[in-house]
């Protein structure tokens, strides 16, 4: 089973309505929760652990996670609020507003985390979850405790307008690739995580000096490709598809590498350091199709496993 481990929130999404009032939708997001509700619709057994409100919304998400074949064992509920994103479209491009104060995905402790069960083999983390404290430093701890002998896939999506102390969370993403087998970042990442003017293969090869063993790096139109730890490459290109809506693709990719590890047998600890470019290249088409879903319609609307045949 793979655990998913991080945020879960409300996007507020404008809509016009026939008075040309604007009001706002709640639509369940948020990145983690987007890669774990993809991972069970593609057939992979999946968990997901977060603060959830027992509020109207924490209910929504509840409920959305159920209807993508997501357990919710490790919830970990509580009457504290849940986060809402307010988006605003300016020139097409979204600003969001959070309000995220004392709200239960943010107020995490260590020791409100659960003991994940002999199932889980595979931890995934990232997106804003690894910045807002204390939940931040409850997740790089649960990493540290659990990660040891499951594999760990660590996607940091960084957001530079949500980082207000970037010191504080350079270290604790320094401390998480310490237990990651499975690093995923894009090319933007790489230039903030290394920020000098270094090739890009030798910046790669400072972040897997870090502990990855493997370092996936995606490229947008130029497709993606794995950094193995030998030193060999697996490439894919993009796939040609309309885009509609980019929401989410990111979390589906994360999805689709996941899912075809797991279902190939692969998604173990000691298994991803021997993995060869075939297995590495199966995995990255695998989770280019599924992004390509994603992209092609609107909102974070990842792709059943029957879509995909």
């Amino acid at each position: 089973m793979i655990l998913c481990c991080g945020e879960a929130l409300i996007d507020m999404i404008p809509a016009a309505m026939p008075d040309g009032k604007i009001v706002f939708a709640p639509h369940s997001g948020g990145a983690v929760f987007n890669t774990a509700v993809a991972l069970g619709r593609l057939g992979a057994e999946t968990s997901f652990m977060t603060g959830l409100s027992n509020d109207m919304f924490g209910e929504q998400l509840k409920r959305d996670l159920t209807a993508s074949n997501v357990h919710r064992d490790c919830l970990i509920s509580s009457s504290r609020p849940t986060t809402l994103a307010f988006v605003q479209l300016t020139d097409g491009q979204a600003q969001y507003a959070f309000f995220d104060e004392n709200s239960a995905g943010r107020m995490l402790s260590i020791e409100d985390m659960p003991r994940p069960s002999d199932r889980v083999s595979a931890l995934f983390f990232g997106g804003i979850s690894l910045v807002s404290e204390p939940a931040a430093d409850a997740y790089l701890n649960f990493a540290q405790r659990e990660g040891q002998n499951r594999a760990v896939m660590l996607d940091p999506n960084v957001r530079p307008a949500f980082i207000k102390n970037q010191e504080a969370y350079r270290i604790r993403l320094n401390q998480m690739l310490t237990v990651t087998d499975i690093l995923k970042v894009s090319d933007e990442d790489i230039d903030w995580l290394i920020p000098d003017t270094a090739p890009l293969d030798e910046k790669i090869a400072q972040l897997k000096a870090k502990g990855p063993k493997c370092v996936i790096v995606t490229k947008g139109s130029k497709g993606a490709e794995t950094h193995l730890p030998d030193g060999a490459r697996a490439t894919v290109p993009a796939l040609n598809t309309k885009v509609v809506d980019t929401v989410g693709a990111g979390d589906t990719f994360n999805a689709g590498i996941l899912a075809h590890l797991q279902s190939s047998g692969n998604l173990t600890k000691k298994r991803i350091a021997s993995l060869d470019t075939r297995i590495w290249e199966d995995a990255l088409r695998h989770a280019a199709r599924a992004a390509a879903v994603t992209v092609s319609r609107s909102g974070a609307n990842s792709p059943w496993l029957r879509e995909l045949s």
